[in-house]
């Protein structure tokens, strides 16, 4: 397995409020772990949630112990922990009071099962001779195309594309939804912001995935270059995944 993570700023914002994490070496009981969270709130409140969120969920994973008995309840009850913690912060600090981060994450079992789970509009796609978005965006405007009132074309240039509707918040619980995917040799991953999904259409991040999946880093630089050409008007980032052939 290889993988490489980046993240950048954009164009038009001042701080990067987005925070990664990849691993393809174990961790805890999990054989690697990727990361993607886009931070929200005011000041520094996104930047610290993000990496607060990230940070106590690897914590979690890296101090469990054998005797856990279902590995998707456990991380369910990471995400539901590390929700916790955020919220003693947020008490502890008027400052960080509203913050919050959507939350992407997945791991690779050895028999080719990938384990997803997800919070927000960050998103991870599969991407093999097409690409297929495997999560779902918690969106606003992902609730109006399930209701009909716009087509999916339209949700990237919709003017509320950025209303989140379910986030790791420091105010409730929330769940993630969960997926299992099975994956082959030579599949490519990609876990990202919205800095990216919003920036650049699916078919281009297809052409631009297919045709440099030789070189994951090179990749990883040509998908921030082309959402910052676009406009970059969010901050971009990106963990690509390849499953050895």
């Amino acid at each position: 397995m290889q993988a490489c993570a980046k993240t950048d700023v954009g164009v038009m914002r001042q701080m990067n409020q987005d925070y990664c994490y990849a691993s393809t070496e174990s961790l805890g009981l999990l054989p690697n772990l990727f990361i993607v969270a886009d931070g929200m709130g005011g000041h520094n409140a996104g930047d610290f949630a993000s990496r607060f969120c990230v940070e106590k969920f690897v914590e979690l994973v890296r101090n469990a112990g054998t005797g856990v008995i279902s590995k998707l309840s456990f991380l369910e009850n990471a995400i539901r922990e590390t929700n916790e913690q955020l919220i003693i912060k947020a008490t502890d600090n008027p400052e960080l009071e509203g913050m919050g981060t959507t939350f992407v994450a997945a791991t690779v079992t050895d028999n080719r099962e990938m384990d997803v789970f997800n919070i927000g509009d960050s998103r991870l796609y599969l991407i093999d001779s097409s690409i297929r978005q495997i999560t779902e965006d918690h969106s606003l405007v992902m609730e109006m195309v399930k209701n009909g009132e716009i087509k999916k074309e339209e949700a990237r240039f919709h003017p509320k594309k950025n209303v989140v509707t379910r986030a790791i918040r420091a105010i409730g619980i929330v769940i993630p939804d969960m997926f299992r995917v099975p994956v082959k040799q030579g599949d490519i991953i990609l876990l990202c912001s919205d800095g990216l999904s919003n920036m650049v259409a699916d078919n281009e991040i297809y052409d631009i995935i297919n045709e440099n999946r030789d070189n994951l880093n090179e990749c990883a630089d040509i998908l921030v270059d082309r959402a910052n050409r676009n406009g970059g008007k969010d901050n971009i980032t990106v963990v690509l995944i390849k499953i050895d052939e």
